[in-house]
């Protein structure tokens, strides 16, 4: 008689990953499968894509979770676009 044993898997939501980037560590965290798809919803305009300054936007406000970003944040620090690539390939590769 085989024995149906199921697999338990970890919820990725809360998930966090860091990365350095200019000297400074970035934390990341998931905020959820369908938080994410909400998120890149409110990101496209009328054709369906995605306007980086709204995408930048949620990224600041609902993955990077330490240090606290705004758009204030990267008039004096070096690295949004290198950041904001590692969070988008962050959410990319939770769902």
């Amino acid at each position: 008689m085989a024995e149906n044993k199921q697999e338990v898997k970890q919820s990725k939501f809360g998930k966090k990953e860091k990365h350095k980037v200019a000297g400074v560590e970035y934390t990341f965290q998931f905020p959820g499968v369908k938080a994410t798809i909400e998120l890149l919803d409110r990101c496209k305009n009328r054709f369906g894509n995605v306007v980086d300054s709204a995408y930048y936007e949620e990224i600041m406000e609902h993955v990077i979770i330490e240090p606290k970003v705004d758009w204030d944040y990267w008039d004096t620090h070096d690295g949004l676009r290198e950041v904001m690539a590692l969070a988008d390939n962050f959410l990319g590769r939770q769902l």
